[in-house]
């Protein structure tokens, strides 16, 4: 698979087992003149793997280790890799590789971003979240106290490895958390991948190879061609990938960081979008019907959490894409397809997030 972005365009290699030769499978990383690793600590193995198999290919390689959970992605964690990359006498060939999921992700990608005005990228995903989102596209960022990624930078990747054995160590909620971003592409994307998954969730949940490697590769897929056309967010094409991210920032933020999974709070939001849609008339109440019980039968929560909606409207209100505090909001149209819809009213909001009696 491969993102189009000209002279900037990388592949996302899939397969399995190959996370000790990385080099052979990805010549970019050839250039390079250096390697640091960050590495999440429960995937600590799968790090030391990549670094030993980076120095047998003759790459001078550091790691550094990362606790795990949302709260790393902050300024001090940010602070602490920048203190490790200049001991490390990184240079502007020195690559970047973050070996875990989406928070090893986007506080390496800004890191990578940010020091000596940017430096190469390499992400090696570890959870299923990051391997079908985040690790391609190259958003980057952090958080802070007045929102989820407030502080942030494109930084598109030199490539993308997915190895799947490593999937085999993630825990079955951080494995669920992973599917709402695939239900995800399915909704805004492509209809008859939203019916295959209407169909292969039991599979998904056993984490059946061939049902796997199927839905990672095609959000993979449609991932690759949205950011290709749509890098930056300029024509509002990519923005639709944020369905159901503003309800779930909301949640994440109010809740506190880590309380909810970020594909936790993504389903939740997707469920709220869907309603809100279904309350303007935009789609079947079959379809959100469908959308919930997908969700259901993937082991994902379909309600709001039990939280103050004006705390939530407040957070939501200094999402990024609204515009002087009103707020706009993807919204599904149909199976398949979804649009972002411009002073969605707070009433309307408020409706969606009381949770059903």
């Amino acid at each position: 698979m491969r993102v189009e972005l000209g002279p900037r365009g990388y592949d996302i290699n899939l397969g399995a087992g190959f996370l000790d030769s990385l080099v052979s499978t990805a010549p970019s990383l050839a250039k390079a003149s250096s390697a640091f690793i960050l590495c999440d600590e429960k995937v600590e193995r799968a790090g030391l793997v990549v670094k030993a198999g980076l120095e047998k290919a003759g790459l001078r390689a550091g790691i550094f280790l990362l606790p795990s959970g949302e709260g790393q992605k902050c300024l001090e964690s940010a602070s602490r890799l920048y203190d490790q990359l200049a001991q490390f006498h990184a240079d502007r060939k020195t690559v970047v590789i973050p070996v875990g999921g989406g928070v090893t992700g986007d506080l390496g990608g800004f890191a990578a971003a940010t020091f000596n005005r940017g430096i190469p990228l390499f992400m090696v995903p570890t959870t299923l979240l990051a391997m079908v989102d985040s690790s391609v596209g190259g958003k980057t960022g952090i958080n802070h106290p007045m929102g989820k990624n407030l502080i942030g930078a494109f930084h598109q990747p030199a490539g993308v490895a997915i190895d799947m054995e490593v999937l085999s160590t993630l825990g079955e909620r951080e494995y669920r958390s992973g599917l709402a971003e695939v239900v995800k592409y399915g909704m805004i994307l492509d209809a008859p991948f939203f019916e295959f998954l209407e169909t292969a969730a039991p599979a998904l949940l056993q984490r059946k190879p061939l049902e796997l490697a199927r839905v990672i590769r095609r959000s993979c897929e449609l991932k690759a061609l949205v950011v290709s056309q749509d890098e930056r967010e300029e024509t509002g094409l990519r923005a639709i990938l944020n369905l159901g991210h503003t309800f779930a920032h909301a949640f994440e933020t109010v809740l506190g960081y880590g309380a909810w999974l970020h594909g936790e709070a993504v389903a939740s939001g997707m469920v709220c979008a869907t309603r809100l849609a279904f309350l303007r008339g935009l789609i079947e109440e079959k379809y959100l019907l469908r959308a919930v019980s997908l969700l259901k039968a993937l082991q994902l929560p379909v309600d709001p959490p039990s939280a103050s909606a004006e705390k939530l409207l407040a957070v939501m209100r200094s999402d990024k894409k609204s515009v002087q505090g009103r707020l706009r909001l993807i919204l599904p149209v149909k199976p398949g397809e979804a649009a972002l819809f411009d002073c969605v009213s707070e009433a309307e909001v408020r409706k969606v997030l009381a949770p059903d009696p």
